[in-house]
């Protein structure tokens, strides 16, 4: 078993040296060699891919290898499409070997002459995503849950969260490979990605579509299956966003309050973590007098505004009526606790129950 892992090992190297100027010198031969390895590496994936213990031991070995935790044991299984992808980017490949590349796609090894070339159908998703996800740095921003990108993206994180729960089998794993997957990417991007994922979850999109399932949506059991992997992964998302108060801080002041009102109103623990947030966001305003307004006590923080934080207030008044009866404790809480004020300028908790009327 120690010789299968340390080739799993390789794995990562194989792919370093598919997408090199190393290839300018291979052949067919080389080519082939190359190929028959990772058809190796999906051998061992359909091999193994029942046996939890050996499978996390495959998929621990294949993760020490690299520096991010991105291939997991999912991988072995795709390695072919991996590879070949790798060398159809390369433009160092020799013309000879390119073509034998295209032939060993259209029809690979043992592969019958169905109607799809199942090898090739793979790799032009794959490009497609990968084109899909070579995000653009364009200075506007469109609202998330408005943009057609944005939602393939979230939905590609949610099938690949799933399929690392069904191959990995542990928590712990996947919210490692969700971890290195979000930091590659620029944090508002990742913010309004996982947004989106987490309003897919409860839209019924992230549940219902791209899934490869053996069991009757229809019947019960299918169903309380289905809601407990949804539950699963928004928890996962969760995890990673409300991990860091740094980070969910600057989520939420990088989306919209109407977005953020709707997964309050969804998910009840980012709902309170958003709370407190406001809460702590408030307190830091001062009445000025002779301006007649709140303003910032410290206008370098990266906080809100009178005017912000009454809009965000209001927008979760205007949320269900469960996070309306939430919002409205908790600013009649802080009201009381500040001294029950009822005059403006005393207490911003007295203020904003009598801005946003709830």
């Amino acid at each position: 078993m120690e010789v299968v892992l340390g080739q799993v090992e390789q794995l990562p190297a194989l792919l370093v040296v598919s997408r090199s100027a190393l290839v300018r010198d291979w052949d067919s031969l080389t080519l082939d060699r190359a190929l028959e390895w990772a058809r190796y590496f999906q051998h061992l994936y359909d091999r193994f891919r029942t046996r939890p213990q050996l499978r996390e031991a495959l998929g621990r070995r294949l993760r020490r290898a690299q520096p991010y935790p991105l291939l997991g044991f999912p991988a072995l299984g795709r390695c072919p499409q991996l590879v070949g992808l790798a060398l159809l980017e390369n433009r160092a490949l020799p013309p000879a070997a390119c073509r034998s590349l295209l032939r060993s796609l259209l029809q690979p090894p043992g592969a019958g002459a169905g109607p799809e070339p199942r090898g090739l159908a793979l790799l032009a998703r794959r490009k497609a995503a990968a084109c899909l996800l070579a995000l653009p740095r364009r200075p506007p921003r469109r609202p998330p849950g408005q943009e057609p990108q944005l939602q393939a993206e979230a939905q590609l994180l949610l099938n690949r969260l799933r399929e690392e729960g069904q191959e990995v089998g542990e928590a712990a794993g996947q919210l490692r490979w969700l971890c290195g997957v979000l930091e590659q990417l620029p944090q508002p991007r990742a913010f309004e990605v996982v947004a989106a994922a987490l309003a897919l979850l409860k839209q019924g999109s992230g549940g219902e579509q791209a899934r490869d399932r053996d069991r009757d949506e229809t019947s019960l059991d299918g169903y309380q299956a289905s809601a407990a992997e949804d539950g699963c992964t928004a928890g996962l998302l969760l995890s990673w966003l409300l991990g860091n108060q740094e980070r969910f801080s600057a989520f939420c002041l990088c989306l919209p309050c109407s977005l953020l009102a709707f997964l309050a109103g969804h998910y009840s623990q980012l709902s309170r973590s958003y709370l407190d947030l406001l809460t702590a966001w408030g307190s830091h305003l001062l009445y000025d007098p002779l301006q007649g307004r709140w303003i910032k006590s410290c206008f370098d923080r990266a906080e809100l505004s009178w005017e912000e934080l009454r809009e965000r207030f209001s927008c979760l008044c205007q949320g269900s009526t469960l996070l309306k009866e939430q919002t409205q404790a908790a600013l009649k809480l802080l009201k009381t606790q500040d001294g029950d004020f009822k005059v403006c300028g005393l207490s911003v908790w007295t203020d904003l129950l009598m801005e946003v009327g709830c």
